[in-house]
């Protein structure tokens, strides 16, 4: 069982940049492939940006291309997004999640976290 927890969201403006952190429990966080996914208000939940166990591959949504970036720290059991250059559009609830080898789509079983609310005024 891998339990995750978000942190790092609030309330920015656009231009303005936030780190979101997401910590696991357990030995096994490293083995796993891990991803970040959003969901604003009446949208659809949508892939922002996965990495490899070994942190030697990510993966990102080309809505997030060139101002996201994703990393992990796995002697820590967390997995980081850095998001530079908010726009208005990037206001959703943040989730972490583990992610399958594609990093784009969850695992099967998928593990969440509890959400982390990013909100980017004009």
């Amino acid at each position: 069982q891998v339990q995750l927890v978000e942190s790092g969201g609030g309330l920015v403006q656009a231009g303005d940049s936030l780190r979101l952190s997401c910590v696991a429990s357990g030995r096994a966080f490293r083995y796993y492939a891990m991803g970040w996914f959003r969901q604003a208000p009446g949208k659809e939940r949508e892939f922002v940006a996965g990495i490899t166990w070994s942190g030697g591959s990510s993966s990102y949504a080309d809505s997030v291309k060139g101002r996201f970036a994703i990393s992990r720290e796995n002697a820590k059991n967390t997995v980081y997004l850095q998001m530079n250059s908010l726009k208005p559009e990037d206001t959703a609830v943040y989730y972490c999640a583990t992610v399958g080898g594609s990093l784009n789509k969850v695992s099967i079983p998928a593990y969440w976290g509890q959400g982390t609310q990013v909100t980017v005024s004009s």
